[in-house]
């Protein structure tokens, strides 16, 4: 049976208080489904308020936004793996559009985060994808390699088979602008393509951007997507659930 990941990148919205509330609401509103599951990255102030939240859910998970490589030290304003997992963490993403873009992170900055997580017992998403200038100029798949490439080729095939990749095209991210399924099928083929190359087996990848409850069911009625990574969409817990709902099985 094909199983679907879909996953709540909420940024830097919903605070402890506003989380609580928010997943009452949704698992209030969200019947179980036994061919998907429901992961949640909040704010890292409300880690361990979201994974209290759902600790009697198998099918609900909580994850960091972004940690740091080091285990501790003097890093003023970073959180490790190792925290984010006594909050309650069981993913991270890595690598996310906004942190290349908005704060500078770059591919040895990824494969820091990716071996910090693996190491603490974290999931790692890794977020990949092409800008608007280097998809018009015929890069994407180039941009994407180079990404999975800086990230990830020191590990073997049963480690790359632990972690998620999420195709995310920078140029789709809040804009209401999304890849065709087509399209994203053929940057998934691509990455699995990579992934197997190395051994890695039955690789999970997601898409993310601009996903909504009115063009889910069609972006994953394309079985090279395993889900979907979905940003403001996820913000309200009615809309949610309905997505989650009617997404394509």
């Amino acid at each position: 049976m094909r199983r679907l990941l879909f996953a709540a990148n909420w940024k830097m919205h919903l605070g402890p208080e506003d989380t609580r509330g928010y997943l009452k609401a949704f698992r209030a509103r969200y019947n179980r489904r036994d061919d998907r599951d429901v992961w949640f990255f909040p704010p890292a102030v409300s880690v361990e308020a979201a994974a209290q939240a759902v600790r009697e859910r198998t099918d609900l998970l909580v994850g960091a936004q972004d940690i740091y490589w080091e285990p501790k030290g003097a890093f003023t304003g970073a959180v490790s793996a190792a925290l984010a997992l006594q909050a309650g963490a069981r993913a991270t993403l890595i690598g996310h559009s906004e942190r290349r873009h908005v704060f500078g992170e770059t591919d040895e900055d990824t494969r820091r985060k990716v071996a910090a997580a693996l190491a603490a017992g974290l999931v790692p998403m890794l977020c990949v994808g092409e800008t608007l200038a280097e998809r018009d100029a015929g890069h994407t798949l180039a941009v994407v390699v180079r990404q999975l490439a800086g990230a990830l080729s020191s590990l073997d095939g049963p480690t790359l088979s632990r972690l998620i990749v999420a195709y995310e095209p920078v140029w789709a991210i809040g804009t209401g602008r999304n890849a065709t399924p087509r399209d994203a099928a053929t940057v998934h083929r691509e990455i699995r393509a990579w992934l197997g190359g190395r051994g890695a087996s039955a690789p999970t990848v997601l898409y993310g951007g601009s996903v909504n409850a009115k063009n889910v069911a069609e972006l994953l009625a394309e079985r090279e997507l395993d889900g979907v990574l979905v940003g403001g969409a996820s913000l309200d817990p009615e809309g949610w659930a309905q997505l989650v709902q009617t997404g394509a099985a």
